[in-house]
């Protein structure tokens, strides 16, 4: 059965539960925060890759109380979480030294396997029995090979992708979705729960990322939906953030809606999440869904709008810019009024 970590978004929910008399917290609930607060000084993490998402990421490790060394390809990003507070490093090898935990999050499978299993990677550099939690969106064949491959190097791996984009990561209140042991998981959870909120083992290795596979699947159709009804609505002649706003409140509302409405009217498309990674998620999907022989007609589709856009050159604008090719296949400016 899956196991389901759902903890409030920080300063919110609970506190009459926790609360002793006068609103002081329980001698209990203080002791935990504060054997929480140990474990999490006497935990060295390192942490590759600085992006859209890992940096948010990797910050809120370090505002959970965790020693954390960075390393990214990109030198300024690991300056700037030296002056934040975290610990810099020039190599793979510098950042792995040392640490109990590595958390990856590249951009792809390919990333993925040259940060982990090439020379100088992640599994020639961390000690036995520590554990590598991959939180990328890669195919689920390749996370399978790399707990495989760290299994003979006795360390322990978690798949476990991530859902909320660059504001879920900014906030700490990811969807994070794992593909591992109970054991590892279990010893893992005060790490995840520094940076997301629904934390679910999903099944074993690989599961993780075939959940991620369903949610990009779930976005992506949604995000064209919404495109499709932005531009219906505006050439209809309706007041477009009235409209959205009351979609909003009912059974079409959605995450995806919210998330984006304010910046879609705003033709604000600076990227949370780039039409290029969502591109590379939708060949995941499509080609994990043919390998199992389930029917995604719909995410076929929606793929090859995707990659039309892309291939329009919005690539690296965000996923909503979906809205863009809705206008063009619509017989209008891209850039024009929302």
């Amino acid at each position: 059965m899956a196991e389901v970590t759902d903890r409030p978004p920080p300063g919110q929910g609970g506190a009459r539960h926790r609360a002793g008399p006068q609103g002081r917290p329980r001698h209990s609930e203080l002791r935990k925060a504060q054997e929480m607060a140990h474990t999490a000084g006497n935990t060295k993490i390192a942490f590759i890759g600085l992006g859209i998402m890992g940096a948010p990421m990797a910050r809120n490790l370090l505002k959970a109380g965790y020693d954390v060394t960075a390393y990214t390809l990109e030198t300024e990003k690991v300056e700037a979480f030296v002056k934040d507070g975290g610990k810099g490093a020039a190599s793979i090898a510098e950042a792995v030294g040392g640490a109990d935990v590595v958390i990856t999050m590249v951009p792809a499978s390919p990333q993925v396997e040259q940060v982990v299993l090439h020379e100088g990677g992640v599994l020639e550099n961390l000690r036995e029995g520590g554990t590598l939690i991959d939180m990328s969106s890669i195919t689920p064949q390749t996370s399978v090979e790399v707990a495989e491959a760290a299994r003979a190097k006795g360390v322990r791996t978690l798949d476990a992708p991530v859902s909320g984009g660059e504001a879920g990561a900014i906030e700490g209140v990811l969807s994070i979705m794992v593909g591992g042991d109970q054991e590892t998981f279990d010893a893992a959870k005060p790490v995840l729960e520094a940076l997301g909120r629904t934390i679910v083992l999903c099944g074993p290795a690989g599961s993780g990322q075939t959940v991620k596979a369903a949610n990009q699947l779930i976005v992506a159709v949604n995000i064209q939906a919404v495109a499709e009804a932005v531009v219906f609505l505006r050439k209809s002649g309706v007041d477009l953030e009235a409209g959205l706003e009351v979609l909003n409140g009912g059974l079409a509302g959605s995450t995806v809606l919210t998330r984006k409405k304010d910046s879609i009217l705003a033709g604000d498309y600076r990227p949370g999440f780039k039409i290029d990674l969502h591109h590379k998620d939708m060949g995941i999907v499509t080609d994990a869904a043919r390998a199992v022989g389930a029917a995604v007609p719909a995410g076929a589709l929606v793929a090859q709008l995707v990659a039309a856009l892309r291939a329009q050159g919005d690539g690296g604008l965000d996923h909503s810019a979906l809205v863009r090719g809705v206008k063009r296949l619509s017989g209008e400016n891209p850039d024009g009024a929302n």
